[in-house]
């Protein structure tokens, strides 16, 4: 019996190869990211630490300039503990791109929605100097697993300038969301 005989008997015994499925999105309380948006990127990463610790690093706003180096400032503009309706206002440098020049975004984040040690969801615009996004919606879940936290992060942009330039959006996208998982990882696990 031929290779190719052998392959098509053991397709023929075993059926179609599953189709590759994209994980649904990541959702906090029942809330996702903006599903009809054409800039999505998701990412994860496994930090050795508690959920707690890793929770406490993530939503001490005011502390993120201390540990993200791309983040030049944070404030809450409310007090108390974060919870649905929270806002806060911080900054990050952007590179100059083909289209758009450099500048730094002043993004304004509003919790949506909060579930302690388990998942996060904040929206709002980012504005800068040659540079708008209408509308972002990150959303963030921790989960608890054996030797520390899995965490799940995925974000969505939509507005008429990110939209038209969609690769190179979500190229940005994904690397400033993987540089901060990176970032959480280290601070949160000083002194595991």
């Amino acid at each position: 019996m031929s290779i190719t005989a052998l392959i098509t008997a053991a397709a023929l015994l075993t059926g179609p190869a599953p189709a590759a499925t994209t994980p649904p999105p990541l959702s906090c309380q029942g809330q996702t990211v903006d599903q009809s948006s054409k800039i999505s990127y998701r990412s994860e990463i496994f930090i050795k630490a508690p959920v707690s610790k890793v929770w406490k690093v993530q939503t001490d706003i005011e502390k993120w300039t201390r540990w993200q180096q791309p983040v030049a400032t944070a404030k809450r503009l409310d007090h108390g503990p974060l919870r649905p309706g929270s806002a806060f206002r911080w900054t990050t440098p952007v590179e100059a791109t083909p289209y758009t020049p450099k500048t730094t975004l002043v993004i304004t984040s509003t919790v949506q929605q909060l579930k302690h040690n388990q998942c996060l969801r904040w929206t709002g615009p980012a504005i800068g100097e040659g540079l708008t996004i209408d509308r972002g919606v990150h959303v963030w879940n921790f989960q608890k697993v054996r030797g520390g936290t899995i965490v799940r992060t995925q974000e969505t942009w939509t507005g008429a300038q990110v939209e038209a330039m969609p690769e190179v959006s979500r190229q940005f996208l994904g690397m400033g969301l993987d540089a901060w998982l990176a970032d959480l990882k280290t601070q949160s696990e000083k002194g595991c």
